[in-house]
């Protein structure tokens, strides 16, 4: 198989990281709190999630289908991540938004599941959300896939 096949094969099933409209790289976390803080802030499946990069079940989230206007904060600094216009049905299982607040989350290249995976951290707390891919609608083509645990929705006014 040569690289160009393999590579759209990657993209097609979601596993290619994103490269375009990708947010900026990783950098240090603001809102910084000790590893015994975070575990009294947050419950054990947010702490999971947000401090360890874990991920929950798809289809475990009331999140997901969430319809209401409004916006989906970190739940673990609160900093505002998308608005439900940005939202949309992956069918995944997970939340999923076409496109993020402007500098609300940072990117690194993920290895865990041996192919690079693009994932996507709260710029301000670190806290893990996800992972970005480049079968999205338009007007991106990006599916930011994040674990509802790790947002909190605050319903517009």
């Amino acid at each position: 198989m040569t690289r160009r096949p393999f590579s759209t094969w990657l993209a097609a099933i979601g596993l290619a990281p994103a490269v375009s409209h990708a947010a900026p790289a990783a950098g240090p976390a603001t809102f910084t709190l000790s590893d015994a803080e975070w575990r009294q802030r947050l419950s054990p499946a947010q702490y999971a999630v947000l401090r360890k990069e874990g991920t929950e079940p798809p289809g475990s989230s009331p999140l997901d289908g969430e319809k209401r206007k409004g916006s989906f904060v970190c739940a673990g600094c609160e900093l505002p991540l998308f608005t439900s216009a940005m939202k949309f049905d992956s069918g995944t299982g997970w939340p999923s938004f076409f496109d993020t607040l402007p500098g609300a989350v940072a990117t690194r290249t993920d290895y865990k599941m041996i192919l690079p995976r693009t994932e996507y951290h709260c710029a301000r707390c670190g806290g893990h959300h996800g992972h970005v891919f480049n079968d999205g609608p338009r007007p991106t083509g990006l599916r930011y896939c994040n674990n509802g645990v790790a947002l909190k929705f605050e319903v517009a006014a």
